[in-house]
């Protein structure tokens, strides 16, 4: 599990985005060590979770809304969203060393 910051990376993202750049290289090496089991990276953007709950929630609902408002699919991620990229990728059992980005095409904006 990464996150989509070193492909977008916004101002005061500097460790985020590092820590995802190093977390795409470790899956990537880490599929060439380990193989054949198989390593990849599920790289969720902005997703609907208790991650947020920290915000007040009039803050946390404007921030949803502008972003749904911005994303090409039109609505902030679920958590479902990210479990169903899960489930692929253990049914799927011929990829390996992929980052797959979840994140309602939020990087192509």
């Amino acid at each position: 599990m990464g996150g989509n910051a070193n492909l977008r990376p916004g101002k005061g993202w500097t460790i985020a985005s590092s820590i995802c750049g190093a977390m795409e290289g470790l899956t990537r090496a880490l599929a060439v060590e380990l193989a054949p089991l198989r390593v990849n990276l599920v790289a969720p953007g902005v997703v609907r979770t208790n991650l947020w709950n920290g915000m007040p929630e009039a803050d946390r609902e404007n921030y949803f809304k502008a972003l749904s408002d911005t994303v090409l699919v039109r609505r902030i991620g679920e958590a479902e969203d990210i479990a169903q990229t899960f489930v692929y990728l253990m049914k799927q059992g011929y990829t390996t060393g992929q980052v797959l980005v979840v994140d309602g095409g939020a990087v192509l904006i």
